[in-house]
């Protein structure tokens, strides 16, 4: 898989010294600058300290199955801003790259708050998605109103029902590591929190309201037919 993240500090000089610090035992495979300059710190093949603890799709070990690109971004501790254009096609430019030599789905790139929506807000809602979609790497889904309209009243906190039930097995069928179950808990908030900085990003509340989970259907229906078996992992 691949695994975005934004480098959540003041400057990029201060993040790449940090990943190159044996005693901080954190790496990354690249680093994307804001002006679109590129730094390759891991080979490829290598184990990078990227990830930490995390699933997705039933993946566990993440830094073993993953290659990691840190994209320079103070993020929300530091001034969180959107990402320039250049850095952003420097980007693409690498995804392209990387999956030229690599089998990854678009159903398996993903952002570091996707793999674990309890502890990492990274890339973020500021992050262009969309774009990176439409150029091919990853997935997006924009539902119709009408699709949005027929799924009632939002889900929040404390809610059961077969609405939350639909809601947390399509999550974890499309990769989250939230297990399926009745009740909107705290848990429940974190992942639909984590879905909507990735697919959902006009509001991000942790509240499953029609478009967002809409939103996770059309998203879940694109990466399933994408499978071969039809069948996620």
């Amino acid at each position: 898989m691949l695994v975005l993240h934004y480098t959540g500090m003041q400057t990029a000089e201060a993040a790449i010294a940090r990943l190159r610090d044996v005693e901080a035992r954190v790496s990354a495979h690249y680093v994307v600058d804001e002006d679109g300059t590129l730094y390759a710190l891991v080979p490829e093949e290598r184990r990078a300290w990227h990830a930490g603890k995390g699933v997705w799709q039933g993946e566990t070990d993440c830094n073993a199955a993953s290659i990691g690109i840190e994209i320079v971004n103070p993020g929300h501790e530091w001034g969180y801003r959107d990402f320039p254009d250049v850095q952003i096609d420097a980007v693409i430019a690498l995804v392209a790259d990387i999956r030229s030599r690599w089998t990854i789905p678009d159903g398996r790139i993903i952002g570091h708050s996707d793999l674990a929506p309890d502890r990492k807000e990274d890339p973020g809602e500021r992050f262009p998605w969309k774009r990176l979609a439409g150029e091919g790497h990853g997935l997006w889904f924009e539902p119709a109103a009408e699709r949005i309209a027929a799924l009632g009243p939002p889900l929040g906190l404390a809610d059961e029902g077969l609405g939350v039930i639909v809601l947390r097995a399509g999550l974890h069928r499309l990769g989250y590591g939230l297990q399926p179950g009745g009740v909107y808990d705290a848990e429940t908030q974190q992942t639909v929190t984590a879905f909507q900085r990735h697919w959902r990003q006009g509001r991000v509340d942790g509240i499953a309201d029609g478009q967002t989970r809409a939103t996770l259907m059309g998203v879940l229906q694109r990466a399933t037919a994408e499978s071969p078996t039809g069948v996620l992992p």
